[in-house]
Parts: C-alpha cells; sequence; structure tokens
C-alpha cells in the first residue's frame, strides 16, 4: 500500500489552528478521532506524545512525522496538516514546523508502519517537495504533489553515475530504526549522485536488513560510510577505508561524509582492533552501560540452554527418585545429566561474556575463569571473570598489533591463548577468587539467614522486577540473581519468586479478557489470545503478555508488577522452593511436598486474580 492511498482526503488540515506542540497534538487526534478512524481520542493522543518522549518527530525542514502505533486505531492512515507560518514543534534544526505527516497505525501494522514512514522520509529529502506542499491549498494539489514525487517499489540497486571509477557503500541506522535510518539513505544517495560516484546504501531498520551489502561489493569498495546511533556490523569491513559518523550527519552532513570518502579520508578499519576512534569523530552510538549490558545478556543468552535442560532434567531426577529410589538408573542417568549440563552454566556464562568483548580469541580464558570461579567465587566471580577475560585480551591485541606479518599467525594460535590465560588464571587465582569467595560465602550465609517479613519481602521485589519491563534489563538482573543463589547455595525460594513473576502477567491479562465484566473492553483479535496466554504463562513464557504491555504500559504495567509482587510476597513468606530454574506449572510434580505445589500454584492463581482486575478496571473500553 502506497502513501496516496493511505492520505485520506477527509483527513486533511490547510490551516491548523494550533500555535504549539501540545495543541497541534490535541488538533490532531481530534481530527483522527472526528473522522472515525480511532475509537478513543484520549488514548490515540497519548501514543502521539509517548513517540514524542523518545524524541521528536520534527525531522527539521519544516516536516514532522507525529506517529503511533495503537490498538485503538480501526484502519491504517495518514493526516496531512498545514500550519502557516510554522510553530515550534522542537524540531532537529531548530527551525519552525509548517508541514505535518500523522501516521496512526493499529498495533499489529509493523511493516506498513515502518514502509510509510521510510517512503516519507526519503520525500523529505527532494528537493522541491516542501516548498511544493507549503503552496497546496486543496486535496488535489496534495495528491499532486505526492505523485510527483513519489516513487514505485523495485529491486534495490547501485546509484549509477557518470563517475565508476570510485565505489562507495554505507550503513545507515537510528535506534528506533524508522525515519532517521531512510532519511540518511535517501541524502547519502542523493549526495553521491551530485558528486558522481557511485554508492549503495544497507539500511538496518526495524523491519530488519535491506539493501544488504555482499562480500563482493564490500572488496571492490574504495570506503563505507556508516552513519548510525546503533551498533552494527563492522568486522566486514576489515581492511577498508571507513568513515564513522552519527545518523544525524548522515542526513544533515551527507555532502561533507561524500566527499570525505572520495578524498579517501577515514581510517583503515581493523576487525582485530574495532573501530577507529580518530579525526572523523567515530562513534558505535553505545554508551558504556549500553555496552556492558549488550556483553552481560549476551553470556546470559548462551547460558540459558544449560539453566534450562539441567535444571528441569535435575527436577524430573527428583521426581523419579520419590517413586523409584536414588539408586534407580533412571535417577541416575537424568541426575547425572542434567547436573553435567548444569555444571558448565558459570563457565558459558563467562566466556561468552568475555566473547561479546574479545572476540573468539577471548572465549577461551573467558570458560576458564568461569570454571575457576564455580569453585569458590561463584556466580559473580564467574560475571567478573568473563569481563576481565574480554578486556584482557582487548590489550593484548593492542600490545602485539604491530608484530611482522610473517609471525601474523601466530597471535590467534599461540599469543593469545597462551598469554591470555595466563593473566587471566594469575589474576582469578590471586585476587579474584580469594576476594570473591569470601564475599559470597558471607551473601550465601546471608541469604540462608532470610526468613519471615525478609524472605517475604525479597520475594515480592524479585517477583515485581519479573513484571516491570518483561525481558528488559530488569527482568533479566532479577533472574541472575536467582540463578545465582540457586548456583551457589540451592537455595529454590528465590527462583520460585522470579518463576511466579513471569508468571503472572500473561495470566492477568488472559483472566481480564475472560472475566464477564470486561469482555466488552477488549477487540475480537485480543479475544483470541486468552488461551494463548493461560499456555504461556503456566509454561513461565512471559511474552504473551508484552503485545498488551506494549498498546497500553501504563495500565498492563502496574496492574502486572503488583499481581506479581503478591505472588512473590507469597512464595517468600511459605518459603516455597522451585527445584529448576525454568518450566513453570512442569516442575510442581518435582516440588518436595504436595503442599508446596498447592502454595506455588496458589500464588499464581492470587497475582494472576488480583493483575487481571486491577488491568480490568483501569482499561477503557473498546
Amino acid at each position: 500500500m502506497e502513501i496516496r492511498d493511505l492520505l485520506k482526503p477527509e483527513l486533511m488540515i490547510f490551516d491548523l489552528k494550533a500555535n504549539d506542540k501540545k495543541s497541534a497534538i490535541e488538533e490532531i487526534a481530534s481530527k483522527f478521532f472526528e473522522k472515525g478512524y480511532v475509537k478513543d481520542k484520549e488514548d490515540f493522543k497519548n501514543g502521539l506524545i509517548a513517540r514524542e518522549e523518545e524524541g521528536s518527530t520534527a525531522l527539521g525542514e519544516s516536516v514532522a512525522i507525529p506517529h503511533t502505533k495503537n490498538e485503538t486505531v480501526k484502519e491504517p492512515a495518514v493526516l496531512f496538516a498545514r500550519k502557516v507560518g510554522g510553530l515550534d514543534y522542537e524540531a532537529l534544526d531548530g527551525e519552525v514546523t509548517e508541514i505535518f505527516f500523522a501516521i496512526g497505525a493499529p498495533a499489529g501494522e509493523n511493516n506498513l508502519h515502518v514502509e510509510t514512514l521510510a517512503e516519507l522520509s526519503k520525500m523529505i529529502m527532494k528537493e522541491g517537495f516542501i516548498d511544493d506542499l507549503k503552496k497546496c491549498s486543496s486535496v488535489e494539489e496534495v495528491y499532486g504533489v505526492i505523485d510527483k514525487y513519489s516513487e514505485k517499489k523495485k529491486a534495490p540497486v547501485v546509484e549509477k553515475t557518470t563517475n565508476d571509477d570510485i565505489k562507495l557503500l554505507a550503513v545507515t541506522a537510528c535506534p528506533n530504526g524508522i525515519a532517521h535510518t531512510y532519511m540518511a539513505q535517501e541524502a547519502l544517495e542523493k549526495a553521491a549522485k551530485k558528486a558522481g560516484v557511485s554508492i549503495k546504501v544497507e539500511t538496518n531498520g526495524s523491519d530488519g536488513i535491506k539493501n544488504r551489502l555482499t562480500a563482493k561489493e564490500i572488496e571492490e569498495a574504495d570506503a563505507i560510510i556508516i552513519t548510525a546511533d546503533k551498533k552494527v556490523e563492522t568486522n566486514r569491513f576489515d581492511g577498508k577505508r571507513l568513515i564513522q559518523r552519527p545518523v544525524s550527519d548522515g542526513i544533515r552532513k551527507s555532502d561533507e561524509l561524500i566527499e570525505k570518502a572520495i578524498k579517501g579520508e577515514g581510517r583503515i578499519f581493523t576487525a582485530e582492533e574495532g573501530a577507529s576512534k580518530g579525526s572523523d569523530d567515530d562513534s558505535e552510538g553505545q554508551s558504556f552501560w549500553q555496552k556492558i549490558y549488550g556483553d552481560l545478556m549476551n553470556g546470559i543468552s548462551h547460558m540459558l540452554p544449560f539453566v534450562i535442560g539441567g535444571g528441569i532434567l535435575m527436577a524430573i531426577s527428583f521426581l523419579v527418585e520419590r517413586f523409584a529410589g536414588d539408586e534407580s538408573l533412571a535417577f541416575t542417568f537424568l541426575n547425572g545429566l542434567g547436573g553435567d549440563a548444569f555444571s558448565f552454566l558459570i563457565p558459558i556464562l563467562a566466556g561468552f561474556i568475555a566473547m561479546s568483548i574479545g572476540d573468539r580469541p577471548a572465549l577461551m580464558p573467558g570458560m576458564v575463569a568461569g570454571l575457576m570461579a564455580s569453585r569458590g567465587a561463584g556466580f559473580i566471580g564467574g560475571l567478573i571473570g568473563g569481563f576481565l577475560a574480554g578486556y584482557v585480551v582487548n590489550l593484548l591485541k593492542k600490545a602485539f598489533r604491530n608484530l611482522p606479518k610473517s609471525v601474523e599467525g601466530l597471535k590467534p594460535m599461540l599469543i593469545y591463548p597462551v598469554f591470555g590465560l595466563l593473566i587471566v588464571g594469575a589474576l582469578m587465582y590471586f585476587i579474584i577468587d580469594p576476594i570473591f569467595t569470601g564475599i559470597n560465602t558471607f551473601i550465601n550465609n546471608w541469604l540462608m539467614s532470610l526468613s519471615g517479613a525478609n524472605m517475604l519481602m525479597l520475594g515480592a521485589i524479585l517477583a515485581g522486577m519479573m513484571a516491570l519491563d518483561m525481558g528488559g534489563p530488569i527482568n533479566k538482573a532479577a533472574y541472575a540473581f536467582a540463578i545465582g543463589a540457586f548456583t551457589d547455595t540451592g537455595i529454590g525460594t528465590f527462583m520460585a519468586a522470579v518463576m511466579v513473576g513471569g508468571m503472572v502477567p500473561p495470566i492477568a491479562i488472559a483472566i481480564a479478557i475472560a472475566t464477564t465484566f470486561f469482555k466488552d473492553k477488549f477487540t475480537e483479535d485480543q479475544k483470541k489470545t486468552t488461551i494463548t496466554n493461560y499456555i504461556l504463562g503456566l509454561s513461565f513464557i512471559t511474552e504473551g503478555a508484552i503485545p498488551f504491555a506494549a498498546a497500553e504500559p501504563g495500565k498492563v504495567i502496574p496492574a502486572s508488577v503488583i499481581g506479581s509482587s503478591i505472588a512473590g510476597a507469597i512464595v517468600g513468606g511459605f518459603n516455597i522452593s522451585a527445584p529448576a530454574p525454568h518450566g513453570g506449572i512442569f516442575v510442581l510434580p518435582a516440588m518436595s511436598s504436595l503442599s508446596q505445589a498447592g502454595l506455588f500454584l496458589g500464588a499464581v492463581l492470587v497475582g494472576s486474580v488480583v493483575g487481571g482486575l486491577i488491568y480490568g478496571f483501569m482499561k477503557k473500553n473498546d
């Protein structure tokens, strides 16, 4: 579907009355509601405001593209508005905004939303487009301008110009992967054409990588320009001249970047050392803490299969033990197999944290650091060992970067493994292990001493954290804490708390949908998710709640956190212990007693009912 099809004549305002950003959003939301494109004006308005809080949609050049993907939108539509003289919409260039394209998309229309923004963003970069729109005073004139500047969809091609001697490549990406990504693409292509060079631009948008650069194109390129505010894959550019800038420079300084690339400016990129930070003020768009979080998540994501597979097999073995005894072949096999998988937990965590930092050479010393930590320093020692190994290997890369080419092959085969292991091992043996073994022992003793109100409170906090961002940093921090306690002490109460915390949100939503009092507040499509949410929640898979949380965070998240916290408090108060770090209701048969299993299930039920009722009462009628 093209912009012309989405641009509705009844949604055109040629004399916007608003004089500031707040009133402009109000007027736009009112028009969508009056013409029947949204069910709830306030929900739609709040969606537009929430998007503005992430960053202004006023892209400069007198244009803004306010947009929201919202459950209250009945069908996708684009509103055109013109403010004579303009108003302050917090534009990137500080200038007033005169032209508005407001996009309303239903919650499930991901690709349509992105494609519309991408096409509009490209039109904005075309000379004359904005000026022509400012002159429009009728629906027909607006459609005429859109037709004049629109492009029919076609397969991505390299822009061929009069000068084929210089070949450039580019990658564009912004955090949201929507407007700025495609504006930078359009600006770079336009600047390259003007300079008489060929360029191919890869976009890393929210709908995935488009126009992907091939190995042959990279090999033949004279230079690569990266304009990105998030990390993109750069190792493929090893040995190529690279210019890295923020995505805003791709839009505003495209001519300058093309000129630099033509002149051979920028530095030679080496995958081993990472992107240079020289005269071009290179930036990968990640803060220090974002990088730390990404490295940690790399370790945890690789660790989880060992946690889940090994932990659940061990839980099943306890169930077998109850009926067949601890000398049975089935118990010995299952318990041993699960235990073997579980023994890899800290080494895998540390190894892949290290690999995220220092690439493949850091994997081995990281895993050894994790193994050493598993003997005393525990989960925390493993985390530290992983980061330590990654940074040690990076230091070794810098120390040996000037070796002669003839001995270059010694680095990955001899220097990094030997020196990396020696240095990391020494630091772990003489410093990290002695310090953190004592700290780990203190923490474990403290955890084991918790009871009563303290355990109740900690259970409530951990479960609430699981529901707060549903898979984000806070959720992962709670889960990592519970895994660490489970690994180091064998205490399953914290594991049970985070498990109920992750189970409650989707079940609470299913209960709200299924409750007679709230049925009219949900669409038919939402009602179809009831059974799915029950199944996901009971299996300790929180994903079923995420679409609802994304659409109505102000309602779903508080309801989920309250429900999960209540469930976690019950778990902590009754000292309920989970025999495995995953599985939901499937670990109930392996629990130590029938009363423990009943209390666990009761905690989930109480938390889910409370969360479901809160969400149901807060939700407005659709």
